[in-house]
């Protein structure tokens, strides 16, 4: 892939941010309270989660990403901000006082995660209408729209969102969450992984079971194309008559957390340079097989992508 296509390629992401926070410590003995260990906290960290993932993965690739969501008005609201100036990514958040930010809180042991806390609420409506007033607007700047639904509510007028991009002639890609996929209709591409695409459609015993139902549901939403990521399975594109599979590239998983977000980010990134679906997704799968081997929310980097 040529620099300047990269350079020249423009993503707006728009759902639900989140602050990763990470507590790395060691793990010498059992609580004499309660039978669990106990970690002394030695460092930490704090990355951009969900949707602010998604673009810090897309200017990893040097490519231009625009970031639209709510935050509270809070600690965590302006520490998320200040990484996406870090980062480079063009962050418009709306801060809503009512709510608080969403954390998630792991405690890491012995390079294994221990425990998760999470602190989340969900935005008001009012703050939702003036982000979808932005959004309109930040269309005519984009090539290609992510819409990264983590299920906090920052979502609320997707359908709308998705009308408006198809209006304006840009691919909507969409990664989902919950049973509803009603609300993702007429987007150009979906992305649930393997245990969200059973949520939906049921269990499969054989592949052909899986293309049936994976077909079903691209027809039902009128998709250009449905992607189901497998884990060490890879992950299939189903398009009209036609069903692409890429073999898991991992030569090692340490960490699959934020590799969807990873996922997407290609995949966009690749569409608003001019690449077919299918090119798109074989370059996604390779990045997904580099971005397991990393712990945390990470990300990959042009160099390592087309080396």
């Amino acid at each position: 892939m040529k620099s300047e296509a990269l350079a020249s390629a423009r993503v707006l992401v728009v759902g639900d941010v989140m602050l990763d926070r990470y507590w790395f410590g060691e793990v010498s003995r059992i609580s004499p309270e309660a039978p669990v260990p106990v970690v002394r906290v030695t460092r930490s960290d704090e990355r951009p989660g969900g949707a602010a993932n998604v673009a810090r993965n897309i200017v990893a690739l040097t490519a231009q990403a625009a970031l639209l969501s709510v935050t509270g008005d809070d600690e965590a609201g302006t520490k998320i901000a200040a990484l996406m100036r870090d980062e480079g990514v063009v962050a418009e958040l709306h801060r809503d006082p009512s709510i608080s930010t969403t954390i998630k809180l792991r405690v890491i042991g012995r390079q294994q995660q221990l425990l998760r806390i999470d602190f989340e609420t969900a935005p008001s409506h009012e703050v939702l209408s003036a982000a979808l007033a932005d959004y309109a607007r930040l269309l005519g700047e984009c090539d290609v729209v992510v819409l990264s639904d983590y299920g906090k509510g920052g979502l609320a007028h997707i359908t709308r969102m998705i009308e408006l991009a198809n209006a304006a002639k840009k691919p909507v890609l969409v990664d989902p969450k919950g049973e509803d996929y009603s609300r993702y209709r007429n987007a150009t591409l979906i992305t649930p992984n393997r245990a969200e695409f059973r949520e939906v459609a049921g269990s499969w015993k054989t592949e052909e079971e899986l293309t049936r139902k994976a077909e079903a549901l691209r027809r039902e939403l009128n998709l250009k194309g449905l992607l189901v990521t497998r884990s060490e399975e890879g992950m299939t594109l189903y398009r009209a008559g036609e069903r692409v599979h890429e073999q898991t590239q991992a030569r090692e998983v340490f960490d699959v957390s934020g590799a969807g977000d990873t996922v997407i980010a290609t995949l966009a990134v690749m569409l608003a340079c001019g690449a077919d679906i299918a090119e798109a997704v074989r370059v996604a799968n390779r990045a997904a097989g580099i971005v397991v081997a990393k712990l945390g929310t990470a990300v990959v980097h042009k160099e390592e992508l087309f080396e």
